[in-house]
């Protein structure tokens, strides 16, 4: 797997925001398939930092419902934290 498909996006929320301002961690969507190793080396390559530890969740489909049926809104997707040597940033999440 290629270094620029296994991240695929960084999550801009509050809570993120609130993650990489107070503990300098930060949030991204990676590739179904990726491990933990692989995320490291790609944010490391991606962005020049240091990362001393990689944390992957994989977020469930959400489901809805119209009368009987049953369908998905949204996919199953990966989430990884990614937390940052004290003296590393991120300039994307600090616009």
């Amino acid at each position: 797997m290629n270094l620029y498909d296994v991240v695929r996006r960084p999550i801009i929320s509050e809570k993120a925001q609130l993650m990489g301002d107070d503990l300098n961690q930060y949030v991204f969507e990676v590739a179904s398939g990726a491990n933990k190793i692989q995320i490291k080396e790609a944010v490391e390559v991606l962005f020049d930092v240091a990362v001393l530890k990689v944390r992957t969740i994989v977020m469930p489909a959400k489901r809805g419902r119209r009368g009987k049926n049953w369908y998905v809104r949204s996919p199953q997707w990966k989430k990884a934290i990614v937390t940052l040597a004290a003296d590393d940033k991120i300039e994307l999440f600090n616009l």
